[in-house]
């Protein structure tokens, strides 16, 4: 039977010289290789638990609507807010959401803040 254990390699390592001050002259002149995109702000700072108004289709009294429906933040993550409503809502191409969930990015014009709305001297929408 044969052995299998790998015979020993020896590994060259290579002296480390110093960089010349030309070499050290380039670098500190030359920009950084990888540059990175700035976060996008939200208008809103989301939480969960937070009072919500989503512009969405909905039912209301039967029919099914488009318009600002109130909703809860149910999870929130760097990119994205999830929205669960008290009625049924519907998906853009017709589907009813199964779980009454809807997600959002953080940057969405088509959620906003509850609270925000009510400073602005709105009517407060009914709990449906």
């Amino acid at each position: 039977m044969k052995s299998l254990v790998r015979p020993k390699t020896k590994v060259k390592v290579k002296p480390y010289t110093p960089l010349t001050a030309e070499e050290r002259r380039i670098l500190r002149s030359t920009p950084p290789q990888f540059t990175y995109m700035k976060a996008p702000t939200a208008e809103h700072e989301f939480q969960v638990g937070d009072s919500v108004e989503v512009f969405c289709d909905h039912e209301k009294g039967g029919d099914r609507v488009r318009g600002w429906v109130k909703g809860i933040v149910v999870q929130v993550d760097n990119k994205l807010v999830a929205v669960q409503f008290r009625s049924n809502v519907f998906l853009t191409d017709g589907w009813m959401v199964p779980d009454r969930i809807l997600w959002y990015p953080l940057t969405s014009d088509q959620i906003r803040d509850l609270s925000a709305s009510k400073r602005s001297g709105r009517k407060e929408l009914p709990d449906y």
